[in-house]
């Protein structure tokens, strides 16, 4: 992935929107399901579905990720509903904690 964005986007940043966000996407398309299960890799890897499910994949990622900020950005109670969820499952905080011990102490 080094190389593919450059800019300010953190390895995270890259890995989250190909592992999770794109990916997630794909995996709900049956025509690339269908296409797994019957092709080799190589055969799936050419196949122009894949392509097109990339594309809108890349497209339905960024109205959904446009619409959420613009949402999150002009209220203060989705805000706060994001920081519950971040301080509760998505355990920011011990993720936080946890990366703090692993760096040297100044």
């Amino acid at each position: 992935m080094n190389g593919l964005f450059e800019g300010e986007l953190t390895d995270d940043d890259q890995l989250v929107y190909v592992n999770g966000v794109l990916k997630g996407k794909l995996l709900e398309n049956t025509t690339l399901i269908q296409q797994a299960a019957n092709n080799s890799k190589e055969q799936f890897a050419n196949s122009p579905d894949l392509k097109d499910a990339l594309l809108n994949a890349i497209m339905d990622a960024f109205e959904a990720h446009t619409s959420m900020s613009t949402r999150a950005l002009g209220s203060e109670r989705i805000r706060d509903g994001l920081k519950d969820t971040l301080l509760g499952p998505a355990q920011l905080y011990e993720a936080l904690r946890a990366k703090a011990g692993n760096q040297p102490r100044l």
